[in-house]
């Protein structure tokens, strides 16, 4: 079973990754979060296989979060899921150790492959 946290301020977005996700039989939203400070928590205490969080979250923003869960749960792999996207975002968020950066325009689809590569610790980019 592949346990995935998700980290978006916005409860309607949650809802809907979440039965986009959990389509996936082997697959499970093992925790949300609504800012960055509880995304931290929830990575340390459930030790998710991967995250999805967005960049712009109140308390802490997604950049700061991703830092801090690369210490407090270091297997669990990381991706950005935003509707803001340049340059310096992606090297940032490279650097900070994300595996993959969605857009939120993306299709669904584009997300569900950014997980599958997740899983197997492969980096994907879909901007």
């Amino acid at each position: 079973m592949i346990r995935i946290l998700l980290g978006d301020c916005h409860r309607a977005v949650r809802r809907g990754l979440r039965e986009l996700l959990e389509d996936r039989e082997e697959w499970r939203v093992c925790g949300e979060a609504v800012n960055g400070t509880e995304a931290i928590e929830k990575a340390a205490e459930l030790r998710p296989n991967v995250a999805v969080l967005d960049l712009l979250m109140p308390a802490m923003d997604g950049m700061n979060a991703i830092r801090r869960i690369r210490k407090v749960s270091p297997d669990t792999e990381i991706l950005i899921l935003t509707m803001h996207a340049s340059e310096q975002l992606l090297r940032d968020a490279v650097a900070a150790g994300v595996r993959g950066f969605v857009l939120k325009l993306s299709e669904a689809r584009n997300l569900m492959r950014a997980v599958e590569s997740a899983v197997d610790h492969k980096s994907c980019l879909f901007v």
